[in-house]
């Protein structure tokens, strides 16, 4: 599925499309920015789950859970490319600036 980002990213470039999405790996690829669930707490929380069952808890009793950390990334070079000015209040919000 990275191939199809990167060809996405690029198209949206062309057209001077700014890319928003939800997975951090857009903005890496190009997009100009990503507002989604941290993948480092995803992933450490489904190790836990993975932990609980290997001890036999039952899957169908565990709760479920909702993402409670999330990333916010600007790629400062995808909005330079399309003539966007970045607010300096605007980047404090972020977690990530890609140059």
């Amino acid at each position: 599925m990275d191939y199809m980002r990167a060809e996405i990213t690029v198209h949206a470039l062309r057209y001077r499309i700014p890319g928003i999405a939800t997975y951090r790996g857009d903005a890496e690829a190009g997009g100009l920015l990503s507002y989604g669930a941290s993948p480092r707490a995803i992933g450490s929380r489904a190790a836990g789950y993975v932990d609980q069952i290997l001890k036999r808890a039952s899957p169908v009793e565990l709760p479920v859970e909702q993402p409670d950390r999330f990333e916010f990334v600007i790629n400062l070079k995808a909005a330079k490319e399309l003539g966007l000015d970045v607010p300096p209040s605007f980047l404090t919000l972020a977690d990530e600036a890609i140059e």
